[in-house]
C-alpha cells in the first residue's frame, strides 16, 4: 500500500471512528450530568488529568521505538523488527510497573487535590476506589500498547482506530445503561474498566496472530549501537515529556485545589467539544506521521521539503478555519447544548460558562498548536529529538510559574491560560529554526513570514465572521447558530480559495483530489 492509500485509508476510519466518538459522548455526558451531577464529573475529568500526567511515565521510549521501526519495516528488516518489538516488550513492562508504584504513591495525596462543595458528601475512601480504577486502566494498558508500534510503523494506523471506536461504542452503550437504572459512579467506572481490559486481551491476541513471527523464540538482541540510539532518542524525549507535561497537564491540577473541582467540570465541557471535534482535524495530520518516516527513509530533502510545505499549507487553512469556528460558536454551543438538555436553565447557565477572556486564550493556544503540530509531526517522523529536547521542559516551568500566580489575581482562570499561551508561543518561534536547519539545512525565514501570513489572513475572516454574527446571532438559538456555521464555512474557505487558490501548494492538493477522483 503506497503512502497517499494508507493515509487515506487511516483518515476515512478516523472519520468514521470521530463521529462516532463525538455522537456517544455527548449522549453520555448529557445523561451523567442529569443523573451523576456536576461534582462528580469534576472528579472524573480530574482523575483523567492526573492519570495523563502519569502515562508521561513512558518518558518517550514508545516515539524513539516507533521512528526506529520506520526503516526496518521499510525494507522488509523481519529479524530486526522482532528484536527491536522484544526490546519494546521488556522497556513497557518496567515502565507498567513504574507508573503503578508511582500511581499508589499518589494516593495520600488525592484529597488536597479534589476541592468539591461542602455540602457535596463523598468520603475519602470513596475518592481512592476511583482513583485506583482509573489507576487500573491505564497499567494494564502498556500490557498491549507496544504492539501497535509495528501496525503504526506499517501505516496501518486504522486498526488501532477502528479497535478504539468499537470498545467506545460498547463501553458508552453499558454505561449509559449504568447511569440510566442506577446513577452510581462505581458501577460507571466498573463497567468502563471491565470493557477496556477485555478490549486489550482480544487486542493482543488478534495482534499475535497478525505477526506470528513476533512469538518465536530465536530473536536476536539488538546491537549495542541500535540500544544506544534509542536511548539517545529517550534520553532527549525524557525533556519532551516531562515539558510537555507541566505545559499540558497541569492546569486542572491547578484549578481544582484553587477554584473547585466542580470548574473543572465546567473547564472540562469546553475541553471535550474542542477536542472531539478538533480531532477531525488532528486524524488527518496524525494519520501521516508514518507516511512520513517512510517518505523520510526513502526519499532526498527536497521532495521532503515540498512535501512538507504543502502539509504546513493546508494545516494553516484548516487549523485556521476550525479556530474561527471555535472563536465564534464555542460559547454559543455550550449554551444552546446545555439548556435544551435540562441541565441549566437560563437563570444558571452562567455557573457553566467560561469567561470570555478565558475563551479566548484557549482557542489562541489551539491555533497556535496547529503551527506547533505540523512541526511536531515531522520531526517525530524523522527523528529530531536532541536539538530541542531542552525547550519542552523551558515551556513547562515557564507555564507553571505563569499560571500559579496568574490565577490567584483577579484574571483567576484566564491567568491560567496565559500561561499556556505564552509557554506555547515559545516553541512556536524557536522550532523552526531548529527544525528547519536539522531536516532540510536552510533558513527558517520564509517559514515565519508565511506563519504572518496565514495568522493576518484568519484574523481578517474571523473580524468579518464576528460583525456578521452580531446581526444573525445576538442571542444564542439552534437557528443562529446552524446560519453562522454556514457563513463561517462560505466566508471562510471563499477569502482563503481567493488569496491561496493559485499557490503551488493548493495547485498540488487539486491535482491530487482530481487524481482520486479520475
Amino acid at each position: 500500500m503506497g503512502r497517499v492509500q494508507a493515509a487515506k485509508k487511516n483518515i476515512l476510519f478516523g472519520y468514521i471512528g470521530q463521529v462516532v466518538s463525538i455522537i456517544m459522548t455527548y449522549v453520555l455526558r448529557t445523561f451523567f450530568i442529569l443523573k451523576i451531577g456536576k461534582e462528580l464529573l469534576g472528579v472524573n475529568s480530574l482523575y483523567a488529568n492526573v492519570l495523563q500526567l502519569l502515562n508521561m511515565a513512558d518518558m518517550g521510549i514508545g516515539t524513539a521505538l516507533n521512528f526506529s521501526l520506520y526503516g526496518p519495516v521499510a525494507r522488509g528488516e523481519k529479524e530486526k523488527i522482532k528484536s527491536y518489538m522484544q526490546f519494546y516488550k521488556k522497556a513497557y513492562n518496567y515502565i507498567a510497573a513504574a507508573v503503578c508504584v508511582i500511581g499508589l504513591l499518589l494516593v495520600p495525596f488525592l484529597k488536597r487535590l479534589v476541592n468539591l462543595p461542602e455540602d457535596f458528601v463523598i468520603t475519602e475512601r470513596e475518592l481512592v476506589l476511583y482513583y485506583l480504577i482509573f489507576l487500573f486502566n491505564t497499567v494494564s494498558s502498556y500490557f498491549v500498547a507496544y504492539k501497535y508500534s509495528l501496525v503504526n510503523a506499517e501505516q496501518k494506523n486504522y486498526i488501532q482506530t477502528n479497535v478504539i471506536t468499537f470498545t467506545k461504542i460498547i463501553t458508552v452503550c453499558f454505561q449509559l445503561i449504568v447511569v440510566l437504572t442506577t446513577g452510581n459512579f462505581y458501577l460507571y467506572l466498573i463497567t468502563d474498566a471491565v470493557v477496556q481490559l477485555i478490549q486489550k486481551i482480544f487486542v493482543s491476541k488478534y495482534l499475535d496472530n497478525m505477526y506470528p513471527y513476533l512469538k518465536e523464540k530465536n530473536i536476536e538482541k539488538l546491537s549495542k549501537d541500535e540500544e544506544g540510539e534509542v536511548w539517545t532518542k529517550t534520553k532527549a524525549l525524557v525533556f519532551h515529556r516531562v515539558g510537555d507535561a507541566f505545559r499540558l497537564q497541569t492546569d486542572q491540577l491547578i484549578i481544582s485545589p484553587l477554584l473547585g473541582t466542580v470548574m473543572s467540570a465546567v473547564v472540562d465541557n469546553y475541553n471535550q467539544i474542542i477536542v472531539q471535534i478538533s480531532n477531525f482535524v488532528n486524524i488527518i495530520f496524525n494519520s501521516v506521521i508514518s507516511s512520513f518516516g517512510n517518505l523520510i527513509a526513502t526519499e532526498d530533502k527536497s521532495r521532503q521539503y515540498s512535501m512538507f510545505k504543502v502539509y504546513r499549507f493546508f494545516a494553516s487553512w484548516v487549523y485556521g478555519f476550525s479556530a474561527t469556528g471555535f472563536m465564534l460558536l464555542i460559547s454559543p454551543l455550550v449554551n444552546i447544548w446545555l439548556i435544551k438538555t435540562g441541565n441549566a436553565t437560563p437563570e444558571n447557565i452562567g455557573e457553566w460558562m467560561l469567561p470570555g477572556v478565558a475563551v479566548f486564550l484557549i482557542l489562541t493556544d489551539y491555533y497556535f498548536k496547529g503551527e506547533r503540530t505540523v512541526l511536531t509531526n515531522y520531526k517525530t517522523a524523522a527523528g529530531v529529538f536532541e536539538q530541542d529536547k531542552y525547550l519542552a521542559l523551558i515551556q513547562g516551568i515557564v507555564n507553571l510559574i505563569l499560571s500559579i500566580w496568574l490565577v490567584q489575581t483577579p484574571l483567576g482562570i484566564s491567568g491560567i491560560y496565559v500561561g499556556t499561551v505564552v509557554s506555547g508561543l515559545i516553541a512556536n518561534m524557536t522550532k523552526p529554526v531548529i527544525i528547519y536547519r536539522a531536516c532540510f539545512g536552510m533558513s527558517a525565514v520564509n517559514y515565519y513570514i508565511d506563519s504572518f501570513k496565514y495568522l493576518a489572513s484568519m484574523a481578517l475572516v474571523m473580524g468579518i465572521c464576528y460583525m456578521i454574527q452580531q446581526l444573525v446571532m445576538p442571542e444564542p438559538t439552534i437557528l443562529g447558530f446552524a446560519a453562522m456555521v454556514v457563513i463561517i464555512t462560505v466566508v471562510f474557505n471563499g477569502v482563503y480559495f481567493l488569496l491561496y487558490g493559485r499557490s503551488e501548494e493548493f495547485r498540488y492538493l487539486c491535482g491530487k483530489l482530481k487524481a482520486r477522483k479520475a
